[in-house]
């Protein structure tokens, strides 16, 4: 991001705002603006930015995040406060706070989109995401603990039912499990212990390696009825068209081959 781009040229336009209307702590932010550079302005500006930190959390607030990065994401907000209090023009006549409120916003959308997934999320998907976990908050809010049905996520965002599942599937994405967590009645086993079993195709992969070694050491043309049959699929009949030997002379040639080649193979 460059931060010494003019943040007034891509905000939402601000309303004007009458000095008299204007409360104690934005008056803060137009008396920090019009104090010369020194250790006054350097006092405005500190208390500007304690004064309107209740803003910052309250835009943090805005988005659903796992509790351990609701603290890295308020700091995301202030820094966002710290922009707008040093890059607000009074001389534009706008209130702060209607500059300051998209300017922070702006700063938590980019750290939520650059930082907090685990795995890459087209951007489409991190939008509906986040405006489906808003939708969630505030069904929560009206007494139901789970968030809502798909149903009732579409009728309060408007977004395609099969959207809202793609977005509540990106959520996985925001915190993954470490194999080591415990999991299962008491908490007794990991969640690697839980996931997968062995894979008997593993042994055979060996053999298959062996294989490839051992296939070389087979006369040219028993070595053509081994591939044609086994790894073609060709029946013996076809094997023996091609070679041009009968189907009995390829049972006994794949008879002898196959020997030889387990006894190189138990020999190895």
């Amino acid at each position: 991001m460059n931060v010494s781009a003019t943040p007034h040229d891509t905000a939402p336009s601000p309303r004007q705002q009458a000095p008299g209307d204007r409360t104690p702590e934005e008056q803060l932010v137009h008396r920090m603006a019009a104090c010369p550079p020194g250790p006054e302005r350097e006092s405005l500006r500190e208390h500007a930015i304690i004064a309107f930190l209740p803003v910052a959390r309250r835009i943090a607030r805005r988005y659903g995040c796992p509790p351990e990065n609701r603290e890295d994401l308020y700091q995301v907000a202030c820094l966002g406060l710290v922009k707008a209090v040093d890059r607000f023009d009074p001389s534009r006549g706008h209130a702060f706070l209607s500059y300051a409120v998209p300017t922070i916003d702006g700063e938590v959308k980019r750290h939520l989109r650059d930082h907090t997934w685990q795995v890459h999320v087209p951007r489409r998907v991190q939008e509906k995401h986040r405006e489906v976990r808003r939708a969630q908050e505030e069904i929560r809010r009206s007494g139901d603990g789970r968030g809502g049905t798909v149903g009732d996520l579409k009728n309060l965002t408007g977004i395609d039912e099969e959207d809202i599942r793609l977005a509540l599937r990106a959520d996985q994405a925001r915190r993954l499990v470490s194999m080591d967590e415990q999991r299962g009645p008491g908490r007794s086993a990991s969640l690697a212990t839980t996931l997968g079993t062995e894979d008997p195709r593993l042994d055979l992969v060996t053999d298959m390696v062996a294989l490839g070694s051992a296939l070389p050491k087979l006369p040219e043309r028993e070595r053509a009825v081994v591939c044609l049959y086994f790894f073609n699929a060709l029946t013996q009949r076809e094997v023996g068209d091609i070679v041009g030997i009968s189907q009995m002379h390829v049972s006994r040639l794949l008879n002898r081959s196959c020997a030889l080649l387990r006894r190189s193979l138990l020999a190895g």
